[in-house]
């Protein structure tokens, strides 16, 4: 009975304690919730707070501001060169259009289009067959000229006969001589050589055509004595002349030199508003007629210029500007810029040369904004 009653006062205690620890929990959530909401509160009122003194205290704005983490790269002083690119074309002094001399038919075109041959290799060769046979028969009758020639030279020795006899068979004999030298000249120039190296550009005869003295048969290319040229906008008709150095470049085979330029252009192409260039090319095997280069002409020089990377330069209703470092904060400083060459620009007003520039982070920072500077 005692342990029983003793059972019944422990659960009342317990109950006790859990009743009371339960009141205590609830008081201590409803005053964090208190908390809370006094904090918001205040935090709200404290973003306000700053929000007007940022908008009319430039100072604390600044201070208010958390640093940002940049890099930076130094302004550079020195010369700068500006270069103009135009694409030009690889010409040739010997293209040339090869045509027919003699009359016939076309037998063979050991050339095609596109085809290397040296000088001398065979293009083409026309029919000469009565050209060989009148060859025959004037060298037939060419020696009987010359053994009446031997006999009257030989009478004409003992001052047996006429000298008009001996002239006439000198003369005979001579003048058969060169008949045969000219058609043997007429047969040679049925067959249609290289006049020099070079490359066959376009195939105008077909097998079997019938061509005359005076037909073209080829347009020929020589693979020497090639040359640039390329049309200049006239607004640097000032800026080259003869014997200016230009470096000119070649994609396709990537590969550069430095030449000179041979000749300028003294008419204006109403059209497009150019005027012809024209550059020595230097003999290069792998230099073809037609092909792409460009060409970089130096138009500008400095020799103390402020250069800045061109990408650090942004833009406002103002105009140009970058941000220059300037004791733990980022300052807006507007400037004129000059002539771009890759990614490096002359300013020509608005810095010295010794400044230092936000690099990266160049785009996050505004002005007055601090900014810790990166070590790496």
């Amino acid at each position: 009975m005692k342990l029983q009653l003793t059972f019944v006062t422990l659960m009342i205690l317990l109950l006790g304690v859990v009743s009371c620890t339960g009141d205590d929990l609830e008081a201590k959530k409803a005053e964090l919730e208190a908390l809370k909401s006094d904090l918001s509160e205040i935090t709200t009122q404290i973003k306000a707070l700053e929000a007007e003194l940022i908008a009319t205290d430039p100072e604390f704005a600044a201070s208010a501001k958390k640093p940002l983490l940049i890099t930076t790269v130094p302004a550079q002083k020195g010369e700068f060169t500006h270069y103009v690119e135009v694409t030009g074309s690889v010409l040739s002094k010997k293209n040339v259009n090869i045509s027919a001399e003699t009359v016939g038919r076309i037998l063979e075109i050991p050339a095609i289009e596109g085809m290397r041959v040296a000088k001398g290799q065979i293009l083409a060769k026309v029919d000469a067959e009565s050209i060989q046979r009148s060859i025959e028969e004037m060298e037939n009758s060419l020696a009987l000229a010359r053994t009446v020639f031997e006999k009257q030279e030989r009478l004409w020795g003992q001052k047996i006969g006429t000298e008009i006899q001996y002239l006439e068979a000198k003369s005979r004999k001579e003048g058969l001589e060169k008949s045969v030298a000219s058609m043997k000249t007429q047969l040679a120039k049925s067959i249609i050589r290289a006049p020099f190296d070079g490359t066959v550009e376009t195939v105008r005869v077909r097998l079997g055509e019938l061509v005359q003295p005076g037909s073209q048969l080829f347009q020929f290319v020589g693979e020497r004595d090639l040359f640039i040229e390329a049309d200049i906008s006239e607004s640097y008709i000032g800026a080259l002349a003869k014997g200016d150095s230009v470096e000119i470049s070649f994609p396709s085979i990537n590969k550069s030199l430095r030449t000179k330029v041979s000749a300028t252009g003294s008419i204006i192409n109403p059209n497009n508003r150019t005027f012809k260039v024209e550059v020595f090319l230097p003999h290069l095997p792998e230099v073809k007629p037609n092909m792409i280069t460009v060409l970089k002409i130096q138009d500008y020089k400095n020799a103390e210029s402020v250069v800045v990377p061109a990408h650090l330069i942004l833009s406002d209703t103002k105009g140009d500007y970058l941000f220059v470092v300037e004791n733990g904060l980022a300052k807006k400083n507007y400037v004129t810029r000059g002539y771009t060459t890759g990614d490096q620009t002359e300013i020509r007003e608005g810095l010295v040369g010794s400044e230092i520039l936000v690099d990266k982070g160049f785009r996050e920072v505004g002005d007055n904004f601090s900014v810790n500077v990166s070590k790496q």
